[in-house]
């Protein structure tokens, strides 16, 4: 029987797989992120905290992300992709907070 194998680039197929790429971040090898904590080497803050931008701002931040995700997914480092995936989160979460009552379009919904 097999307990899941471990894929050419190191990963084990089997427990990982199922977790998110936010959850393996840690896992990952290769360049350390300069700080998890959203700081650059000289301690300064990435990005605008999310709560200080317009609504405008914020979707056109958001927008900017969600176009660039495939190439960081593929091609970044693994910094970068942990600052992307963070970032990412704290542009979501601040996005739904101020929309707790967003619309659901009813065709995104799936049958249960």
């Amino acid at each position: 029987m097999m307990t899941g194998s471990v894929r050419e680039d190191g990963f084990a197929t089997g427990g990982s797989a199922d977790m998110s790429p936010e959850q393996r971040v840690p896992e990952w090898g290769g360049d350390d992120p300069a700080d998890p904590a959203g700081t650059d080497l000289d301690g300064d803050t990435l990005g605008v905290d999310p709560t200080e931008l317009t609504d405008e701002d914020l979707t056109r931040e958001m927008h900017s992300l969600h176009r660039t995700r495939l190439d960081t997914l593929r091609h970044a480092s693994d910094s970068a992709l942990a600052n992307h995936l963070r970032r990412t989160a704290e542009l979501e979460t601040e996005y739904l907070a101020r929309h707790p009552g967003r619309e659901v379009d009813p065709s995104r919904l799936r049958d249960v």
